[in-house]
């Protein structure tokens, strides 16, 4: 196993067991906002953000805590924002989805949908401009992609042929509307070609797979070739909004709840890499003991931290 792979597969593991915590923990109440899981959605943020290098920058939506672990986020400074702690990435002020930590290359999350993708676009604008390298990385849904601002953003990145990527994670769900209910059929891929983009299509559950996608549309937009689209086929384990399943709801068969969870993305990477006799199970304890003692430190982290002040400093605003 290379020092990659051991990367991307402890990176996984520590978003899904964080989390799993987090799920397990937020019926306490100490955790008082909205909360979007990524479980089962993990190879995609770990993937793409495996493809990028420092001074990128990410943008991410409500279901980000992924992409802010991925790109080496401080599980504790995360944890602590949900629980509304100064320490938390946001200083304890935004929650769970508005998340930033520019020394990490994440720039925002935002509940709005669609919000943070022209800004993406304009973060690559303005490092085109001035003749940088970066790139710039915003990740949506596919019901994001129903949002007439993400075709205006892919259109006007083409026109200007800007360093950006376009990372969809299509879980083929809105909520609780399935993506057969909502658009034509066709390949979310040939609309983006059709803005004259790149685009490539990848198992978003195979985090290998999706590096290697990443890397090929990274590096192009890097070099000078453009603006790419990269559209992930994955799947969402949780409810759209809160830590529980929606599987007793009934709207998804259980066949597919069956099915998603062999296509699981750590199972499949934890295969592969047994399967090529490039990791034993001696590794996979180890990282399991890794991981369970980072999250126990992230929670630790959060809870010894204090709440911030009324007011943030410099506002002139008082408390009524």
């Amino acid at each position: 196993m290379t020092a990659d792979d051991r990367a991307l597969y402890r990176s996984m593991l520590l978003i899904r067991r964080l989390e799993e915590a987090l799920a397990r923990r937020y019926p306490e109440q100490e955790m008082r906002c909205p909360m979007h899981l990524c479980i089962g959605q993990e190879a995609c943020a770990v993937g793409v953000c495996s493809a990028l290098r420092p001074g990128d920058r990410v943008f991410g939506a409500h279901r980000a805590h992924g992409h802010y672990l991925a790109l080496g986020g401080h599980p504790g400074r995360l944890v602590a924002e949900l629980y509304g702690r100064a320490s938390g990435c946001s200083g304890g002020r935004g929650g769970s989805m508005h998340l930033t930590d520019p020394a990490a290359g994440f720039v925002a999350s935002t509940p709005i949908v669609g919000g943070t993708v022209p800004l993406a676009v304009g973060v690559a604008l303005a490092e085109s401009m001035r003749g940088g390298h970066g790139v710039a990385v915003c990740f949506f849904g596919d019901g994001c992609f129903e949002e007439g601002v993400v075709h205006e953003s892919m259109n006007f990145a083409a026109l200007r042929r800007l360093p950006v990527l376009f990372a969809c994670e299509n879980n083929g769900w809105a909520v609780n509307t399935p993506l057969r209910e909502r658009q034509p059929e066709r390949r979310l891929a040939d609309v983006a070609r059709a803005h004259g983009l790149a685009a490539r299509e990848a198992d978003g559950n195979d985090v290998f797979g999706v590096r290697e996608a990443a890397r090929e549309l990274v590096d192009r937009a890097r070099a000078g070739g453009g603006p790419a689209f990269l559209e992930l086929r994955t799947t969402r384990l949780t409810e759209h909004c809160g830590p529980g399943s929606d599987e007793p709801l009934g709207l998804r068969p259980t066949s597919e709840f069956e099915a998603m969870r062999r296509n699981c993305p750590l199972a499949r990477a934890r295969a592969e890499l047994l399967g090529r006799r490039a990791a034993d199970p001696e590794f996979f304890e180890a990282v399991e003991e890794e991981v369970a003692a980072a999250v126990e430190e992230a929670f630790a982290f959060a809870e010894a931290s204090p709440v911030p002040p009324p007011e943030p400093p410099g506002t002139g605003l008082r408390a009524a």
